[in-house]
């Protein structure tokens, strides 16, 4: 009977763990896209550019200090856990004049964890509005053009989020407001696309191996 039992812990469980794994990469699949060809953010300052890289985009908005409880929750559930990945990285658009208070807010977060990878895009109220506009995700700014919501952008310049969410149907973000969401849905969210990129790195590097 033990040795019945060994055998079932070394060599079920694990098999039975690899197919429950493997069976949720295949449902997920890819995390669905729901708004293409979004711009680039050449118009805005900071050096930053959403291209070739996976990207958690913000809106912190003129009132910055009144988002850190945001930029916290964002800070320790998603970035602390998935800020290591080389192609991932966040960016938070803010309206120019702000530049001091987002070196604050980073100067706090830092405090915390390494934020190499916390960047801020600085644009006009215009600009800011025609970008998130161009997002078409049927959310509003605040009048300080802020959003408790986040983002997810992929390589190509694609908005990703849920098509069949329960709570939703669409889900286009996801409120940092709620520790339960980043944690719960959130989270997940990102495990997928970050999983879809590198399959389809380990593909390509496949089939150059085999050329």
């Amino acid at each position: 009977m033990k040795k019945t039992f060994v055998l079932v812990v070394l060599f079920v469980l694990p098999l039975v763990a690899y197919l429950f794994f493997a069976s949720g990469v295949n449902n997920f699949g890819k995390l669905p896209i729901l708004t293409t060809n979004l711009p680039e953010l050449s118009n805005f300052e900071g050096e930053v550019k959403l291209e070739n890289k996976i990207t958690i985009l913000g809106f912190l908005g003129n009132d910055i200090e009144n988002r850190r409880g945001n930029a916290f929750n964002l800070n320790q559930k998603i970035y602390k856990r998935f800020g290591d990945f080389n192609d991932l990285q966040f960016i938070m658009i803010v309206p120019k004049g702000t530049e001091s208070k987002a070196a604050a807010l980073k100067k706090e977060l830092g405090k915390l964890s390494d934020v190499t990878k916390w960047n801020f895009a600085f644009g006009t109220n215009q600009e800011i509005i025609s970008f998130f506009n161009a997002m078409q995700t049927g959310l509003q700014l605040d009048e300080d053009m802020g959003t408790p919501y986040v983002f997810i952008v992929d390589k190509e310049l694609n908005l990703r989020g849920r098509n069949d969410d329960e709570d939703e149907g669409v889900k286009y973000g996801f409120n940092t407001t709620s520790v339960a969401e980043l944690n719960n849905k959130m989270e997940d969210d990102v495990k997928i696309i970050l999983a879809e990129y590198r399959l389809a790195l380990k593909k390509n590097n496949a089939n150059r191996s085999e050329q």
